[in-house]
């Protein structure tokens, strides 16, 4: 990842143990950090652990990237920091938030756990920023690991030490688990057993999420951000759906992440194709394709009943993932977050979004079309051009 990004790079665990590692250096506690209202609820949490104070931005509603435009000039000389989202592998307008972030003297910090492969600007999407965060449990399917770049190598070793004195040791147990998923997952799937599975699991009181959003528990999230900054304190929200985000990498582990990553130009080839014929349907955002086609994680085509696609394709065997509805400013509300200026581009990217697998992209359209998905009116009230690809 060095020789990709021509940066200095740190293996994490998660992008998400990454984020706090990046976030604990360079914003001080008490901070501000503009960030995406879609988004990773756990991406919230990590902000609250690290004792910062969210601050949502106003989004583009086609892509759901920030609009930097949008900010209001009152709200960018409170800030301590810019934390990007690069949605589904779209990319924030990093060049434009760069030079905000360098007129103002603060840290622009990228979060491209979705952006592997991404560009803007001619450079790879994590080269703008004072640091950038990614997942290899993304497109490498690795289901483990990430790693943190820095502009600045100098600052290696101290990174390196705030890690590993956050780490938690391997365990045997873990490093099992991990090691027999992959055939436990492809049994499941060659008995075409999925939804079943996920039944079984939800009888079983070991599906975390019930909702899209995990719940907030208010009282005791109140209580946590006293304690802040404090990763452990914040624990019980930030292990959602990955609860070795901080275990320190047995040999099992940094062999697969190592196998997947070198398959990983050939990955980027198959989600550029996907992404393609995606973008060429009638649910694709206008000028989705302008600037090139990126190799998305998930492309966010944009239907008008959300909730009856997602019950056509899963009838297909097509699970939908990586929904972040409802807006973090509506989930959290004001005790924990600024609400943004601007919400309703954000609030209708979040209804209509479909996170398309362009894996599986010829599938989708197929079910779609039979389905008779409608593209979704425009409310006039929403503004925004088509940016960010």
């Amino acid at each position: 990842m060095r020789g990709r990004l021509g940066r200095e790079c740190l293996y994490v665990p998660s992008c998400r143990f990454g984020l706090y590692v990046a976030l604990r250096h360079w914003c001080p506690p008490g901070g501000r950090v503009l960030m995406s209202p879609v988004n990773d609820d756990v991406i919230f949490f990590v902000l609250l652990a690290a004792g910062l104070r969210p601050v949502q931005a106003p989004l583009n509603p086609w892509d759901g990237s920030i609009d930097a435009g949008a900010v209001p000039d009152s709200v960018w000389p409170t800030l301590s920091a810019v934390l990007t989202t690069n949605l589904y592998g779209n990319p924030d307008p990093a060049p434009e938030l760069r030079a905000r972030c360098d007129a103002l003297g603060i840290p622009l910090i990228e979060d491209a756990a979705h952006a592997i492969g991404s560009r803007i600007g001619g450079r790879p999407v994590g080269t703008f920023g004072d640091a950038s965060v990614f997942s290899l449990s993304k497109h490498t399917a690795a289901k483990a690991g990430g790693f943190l770049a820095i502009a600045d190598p100098g600052l290696r070793d101290a990174l390196a030490k705030t890690r590993d004195d956050l780490l938690v040791p391997s365990r045997f147990a873990a490093e099992l688990s991990y090691a027999v998923r992959p055939y436990a997952e492809a049994a499941v799937r060659g008995l075409g057993l999925r939804r079943a599975a996920w039944a079984t699991l939800g009888l079983l009181g070991l599906v975390e999420r019930e909702e899209i959003r995990m719940p907030l528990r208010p009282y005791e999230l109140a209580l946590a951000t006293t304690r802040a900054p404090d990763l452990t304190a914040h624990h019980s929200w930030i292990r959602v759906d990955m609860h070795d985000y901080r275990l320190a990498p047995g040999r099992t582990r940094i062999h697969r992440i190592g196998r997947q990553l070198g398959r990983l130009d050939r990955i980027l080839g198959d989600h550029r194709a996907g992404t393609e014929l995606l973008l060429r349907t009638r649910w694709a955002a206008p000028g989705a394709e302008r600037g090139g086609v990126q190799p998305l994680f998930r492309v966010p085509l944009l239907v008008d009943d959300r909730d009856a696609a997602i019950a056509a394709l899963a009838r297909r065997g097509i699970v939908v993932g990586y929904l972040y509805d409802p807006p973090l400013d509506d989930y959290a509300g004001e005790a924990f977050t600024d609400l943004s200026h601007a919400p309703e581009g954000a609030r209708w990217f979040a209804r209509h979004a479909l996170p398309a697998d362009p894996l599986r992209a010829e599938e989708i359209i197929e079910v779609l079309e039979e389905s008779g998905a409608r593209y979704p009116a425009l409310p006039h009230r929403v503004s925004g051009g088509a940016g960010g690809g």
